[in-house]
């Protein structure tokens, strides 16, 4: 197996990169896209009939992406080694009648997407991104670079805030600054639409959030920290997308089982929708890429098949230590995590942690295992939603991070290559797989 990038350093490089490239879930996929595209993959439109030869290929539903790797020896009942990730991130997405303002300002109406950190958002440079529908059915990406900012409160006006605590408001304290001016003679959407060449009148519907502007940095003593916006869950797309782009770089002839990489959108607000994990997605894929496979072929094949769901876990805080298990402390820069919980937010069994012990055997790289303390509740990923919807046997892991759910959070240098180089081992396995 070769990875591409090849060191810890490159890889980091390439990651802050697809981050920048990728401020909505709608730009990220147009990213993998382009990257599959250009090594080699074609791609489908669910919309049209599908070739299912051998080859390379992925297609786009909304803000999210399935790519995979046909293999010449593939069959009816050939298993597939699934990759899962979630290309959304908590935060701020625009209302309807977004052209809002008070007291000579101007602001912008947004409602909050997901568990976001308020106070990370406050007094920091951020942008809109997403994507424009016209009335003639055609679409467009659009971002804005530097244009909004959540202002705190002067501390002179808030004599308690560090004692007392920071409260905010998310109706009436995280209304977004734009300018200064009269609301009745702007409006944000035209100005959008300007951005693409298009009039605002054109505009019939949006999907856009709101995104950190800040570049990804290196930082900290002997550079051993790395920080970015939409670490979760970015870290993990863009590590099962290198994995795969890899793979196919080294020749479909040594690939055995079916790798597919899958980034759904929506986890942060339940996956409940058609490009979400609880949707349709995976499975319409899983269906299409082998369409003359029986009923009885189908559930062989998912009996012997794997997934691997990727998103970003919790290093143990420094500063508030009490909040996790005593025993089970992970670290930044010790390698990926396996996340475990007996209740099944994470789907990972014995089983899955015995897939993925080989797979950082194989990939030379160490990990540590995860779980939550017993009074702390746990969050969840799309590893049980996949498992329940296809019944294959799925584990879950993630890069370490500090400040999750902040507008830029923190991971160790090392830890994203790590995770990329195991799911490599996992989607091409050198040895049989224990079953």
């Amino acid at each position: 197996m070769s990875e591409s990038p090849s060191s810890a350093a490159a890889h980091l490089h390439d990651l802050a990169s697809f981050v920048e490239a990728s401020p909505s879930s709608y730009h990220a996929v147009a990213e993998a896209g382009r990257r599959l595209g250009a090594a080699g993959f074609t791609a489908l439109d669910e919309a049209e009939h599908w070739v299912t030869s051998p080859g390379r290929y992925f297609a786009i539903r909304d803000g999210a992406i399935a790519a995979w790797i046909l293999p010449p020896t593939a069959g009816p009942a050939t298993p597939f080694r699934i990759v899962g990730a979630h290309t959304d991130s908590p935060g701020f997405k625009l209302k309807p009648k977004p052209t809002t303002g008070s007291q000579g300002w101007l602001q912008a109406g947004v409602e909050v997407y997901g568990g976001p950190l308020f106070n990370s958002w406050l007094d920091r440079e951020l942008e809109f991104a997403g994507r424009l529908v016209f009335d003639d059915g055609t679409s467009a990406l659009v971002r804005t670079g530097p244009f909004l900012r959540f202002p705190q409160l002067a501390v002179h006006l808030d004599r308690g805030v560090n004692s007392d605590g920071l409260t905010l408001n998310p109706q009436s304290h995280l209304n977004p600054v734009i300018g200064v001016g009269n609301a009745a003679d702007t409006d944000v959407i035209a100005h959008l639409a300007g951005l693409v060449g298009r009039a605002g009148r054109h505009v019939v519907g949006y999907d856009v959030v709101v995104a950190d502007t800040q570049p990804s940095a290196v930082f900290g003593l002997d550079d051993a920290l790395f920080a970015s916006a939409r670490l979760d869950n970015l870290s993990s797309v863009h590590a099962g997308l290198t994995a795969l782009i890899g793979l196919a770089e080294d020749g479909e002839d040594g690939v055995d089982d079916i790798p597919v990489f899958v980034a759904f959108d929506h986890e942060e607000v339940g996956s409940d929708t058609r490009s979400g994990a609880s949707g349709p997605f995976l499975a319409d894929i899983l269906a299409r890429i082998k369409p003359d496979a029986t009923e009885s072929d189908r559930a062989r094949a998912f009996a012997r098949s794997w997934c691997l769901s990727a998103d970003a876990g919790h290093a143990v805080h420094p500063n508030y230590p009490e909040r996790h298990d005593p025993a089970n402390r992970p670290v930044v820069g010790r390698g990926p995590l396996l996340k475990i919980n007996a209740n099944q937010r994470y789907a990972t069994d014995a089983f899955g942690a015995a897939e993925w012990a080989r797979s950082c055997r194989q990939a030379e790289v160490g990990y540590q295992e995860f779980v939550s303390n017993n009074a702390v509740p746990c969050g969840s990923t799309i590893g049980p939603l996949t498992a329940t919807r296809l019944g294959i046997r799925t584990f879950d892991v993630g890069i370490a991070l500090l400040s999750m759910h902040s507008a830029r959070e923190l991971c160790g240098v090392g830890d994203p290559a790590a995770l990329a180089a195991a799911i490599g081992a996992f989607l091409a396995p050198s040895t049989p797989p224990e079953r």
